[in-house]
């Protein structure tokens, strides 16, 4: 069970499908369509396209002697040895994941939490994963691991093949430091594999045909046994083929063992069961639409929509407690934790031992609270302080064992500090720090408000110069992302002060419709047919830099990725009078065939369905590689994304890139062999699609 699970962590369950596989799956725009054959994402053919794509943008754009400067700046920040490396406490120790210089794919190493506290930590590799690809002549790129507790030996460990959703399982002993030679192993596939005891796992994976979702999902979870084949794994639980995907978990808290198994219907609606020693399922009586969390004795609930029960209606966006037990049983006593307002959303919550703690946005800037359980009202109070418009969060380190807790300070000017302290026992102390990689002092951040068409109030982030002139000349990327209820919050960029402010620019960030800058009611207010709002709350705050004579259109670039990629074409096709240059990254851009492509089914519930008629009458009005046609007056626009792309997928920006050529507009396309929906496998290769995004922006509008 966890607790609002980001949205980077949310989609990390798509693998391919393989292209050309599914062109029959949509005829009538299949036999329309003539960049269908770029839908072979592996093919010969397709891929020497793609590498003769490459090297026009390089040449172009990353061969001069600026570019490489700023791609070994860049590198020198994603490298840094001075960065903080952030742990989780697994056993007695604290491990993190990290990659430098030395160790382009990375070490997962520990250290106590005495050494921690030191400016440099003695560490103890546990795995290198550059010697285990040197080893097995693979690109293993890290997808973390899962381990037994209470003695913490034994782990599922997640690789995958250069950076994409699917990954293999390996089974690997902490003592020995090694992987189990024998133990628990899956081949490559999209699978979701949790502990239940030593000798057996909750698996679900691909078993063959007819075990995967529509939306290329597990259907089926099953038990597995230690020393028997896969194929004798006992059933537990089969989702319907157009639901999205199922998962089962054991919670091992020492005193409350239940286990869960989850029926994901669709990415904002689910089902979760208690399964009994018999087998037997039993649904938590919550509305669909609901996240639920166990922790111990209690139920945590956030209904998405307004929830009436037992005389009483909690609002959307709430958190509720109830005592697991007693709820089970059928009584509905329940205690609201949090209730939103205008301004305010649950950002996160995070349990320790004893108390939890909430992170609360009020207009897109945090504040937090320790609640305690207590008969009736939580007994509740602050929780550290922050400098204005900077980010705070805060998490529990053991909720087994402490109230021991991490807290971060970070914002747009501010590095990223790390404290740690115990609720309590006073203010926690600052253990970490992380470097400055650019001089903040010549800068100004401040929030603003744009009204959007339809008169909502859309608030926006600007870090400029001191000694701004307001005569609408300033270079300005516009950054934005409006979907899945992901929150665009303050956070030091080393990247963004080194390629954008450094060189004189100004940077906003949209905080628009389909985030969760104010919780479900702001995400709600964008989804499908509602999507144009979000793309009108974009254009109005860059309207509004004009109104303020912060640029103008000539000197405005926007950049975005995944979601945020889609906003990027919609930016390009229905506002194009307001940008001198986009990017987009990493993007969805066919709307009418996104189901059938990689693990697009999956955002039914965000966009819609474009193979029902009525559905496709609003998708067609946000899909960019259907509305791009000739004629028009587009900016100049830049389409990275990755081969290994098996979220989103390459196909799309193949695509819409190749649709714009073919109408003779400026546009430019780069194609990363490796990355997965990061586009980056390693930093190095991150560090140079930063860098070409910043330099083709800066090459239009400066």
């Amino acid at each position: 069970m966890t607790s609002k699970t980001p949205l980077w962590l949310a989609l990390a369950l798509g693998i391919t499908l393989g292209g050309m596989t599914h062109a029959a799956d949509n005829i009538s725009p299949a036999a329309k369509d003539p960049n269908l054959w770029l839908e072979n994402i592996d093919g010969t053919k397709q891929l020497d396209w793609v590498k003769q794509q490459n090297a026009e943008t390089v040449k172009k754009y990353a061969d001069s002697d600026a570019f490489k400067q700023l791609d070994a700046r860049l590198l020198e920040v994603l490298d840094s040895n001075e960065r903080i490396p952030m742990v989780s406490k697994i056993g007695d120790h604290f491990y993190n994941f990290w990659r430098d210089k030395e160790h382009p794919k990375g070490l997962w190493r520990r250290t106590t939490l005495d050494e921690y506290r030191k400016d440099k930590p003695a560490w103890e590799t546990v795995i290198d994963l550059d010697a285990l690809s040197a080893a097995e002549k693979e690109n293993w790129v890290w997808h973390g691991a899962d381990c037994l507790k209470p003695d913490y030996r034994r782990c599922i460990v997640a690789l995958s093949r250069g950076g994409a959703d699917a990954d293999v399982v390996r089974e690997f002993d902490l003592n020995d430091k090694q992987f189990v030679k024998g133990g628990f192993e899956l081949p490559e596939a999209k699978s979701n594999v949790r502990w239940m005891d030593a000798d057996h796992l909750y698996v679900a994976t691909d078993f063959g045909p007819g075990s995967m979702t529509k939306s290329s999902y597990p259907r089926i979870v099953k038990e597995w046994k230690r020393g028997t084949p896969l194929a004798s794994a006992t059933t537990v639980y089969e989702a319907k083929d157009d639901d999205m995907s199922v998962s089962a978990m054991r919670d091992n808290t020492p005193g409350f063992q239940r286990d869960f198994v989850t029926r994901q219907i669709a990415f904002y609606d689910s089902e979760t069961f208690v399964r009994g020693k018999d087998g037997k399922l039993t649904r938590i009586e919550v509305p669909s639409d609901a996240n639920v969390d166990a922790h111990r004795e209690w139920l945590l609930i956030e209904p998405r929509s307004d929830w009436s029960i037992g005389g009483k209606t909690y609002k959307s966006g709430s958190l509720l407690a109830a005592r697991f037990d007693d709820f089970m049983a059928g009584k509905r006593d329940i205690t609201v934790l949090f209730e939103p307002t205008d301004t305010t959303a649950l950002d996160a919550y995070s349990w320790t031992r004893h108390q939890l703690i909430l992170n609360v946005m009020d207009n897109v800037v945090n504040r937090l609270e320790v609640l305690t359980p207590a008969a009736g009202e939580w007994k509740r109070e602050p929780l550290g302080g922050a400098p204005a418009l900077s980010t705070i969060a805060a998490a529990g380190v053991d909720d087994d064992a402490s109230d021991d807790y991490f807290l971060t300070v970070t914002g747009f000017l501010q590095p990223t500090t790390l404290y740690y302290g115990t609720l309590g026992q006073g203010d926690a102390q600052a253990i970490k720090h992380s470097p400055r990689f650019f001089d903040a002092s010549k800068y100004d951040v401040s929030q603003h408000f744009a009204t959007s068409k339809d008169g909502t109030r859309v608030p926006y982030f600007e870090i400029a110069p001191k000694n701004l002139k307001a005569d609408g000349q300033n270079p300005t990327l516009q950054y934005g992302y409006g979907g899945f209820e992901i929150s665009l919050q303050p956070a030091y960029s080393g990247n963004v002060g080194r390629a954008w402010l450094e060189k004189g620019g100004v940077y906003v960030i949209a905080n628009i419709r389909g985030g969760g800058e104010y919780g479900p009611r702001w995400h709600k207010a964008a989804l499908k047919a509602n999507r144009l709002r979000a793309y009108e709350d974009f254009a109005a705050v860059s309207q509004d830099l004009f109104a303020r004579k912060i640029t103008s259109p000539a000197h405005l670039g926007a950049m975005g990725g995944s979601n945020g990629g889609l906003l990027m074409g919609n930016m390009l096709t229905l506002y194009p009078q307001l940008y001198g240059a986009i990017v987009s990254q990493v993007a969805l851009l066919d709307m009418q065939r996104y189901t059938h492509l990689s693990a697009g089914a999956s955002w039914i519930a965000e966009y819609g369905d474009p193979d029902k008629p009525q559905e496709w009458a609003w998708l067609k009005t946000f899909s960019p590689y259907a509305n791009a046609r000739a004629g028009q007056t587009y900016p100049p626009v830049l389409f990275t994304t990755s081969t290994r792309d098996d979220r989103v997928g390459p196909v799309h920006a193949r695509k819409m890139y190749a649709k714009l050529s073919s109408l003779g507009y400026d546009t430019s396309f780069y194609e990363n062999i490796e990355g997965g929906h990061g586009a980056a496998a390693d930093n190095k290769q991150a560090a140079f699609m930063s860098a070409l995004g910043y330099t083709y922006l800066w090459e239009h509008v400066k």
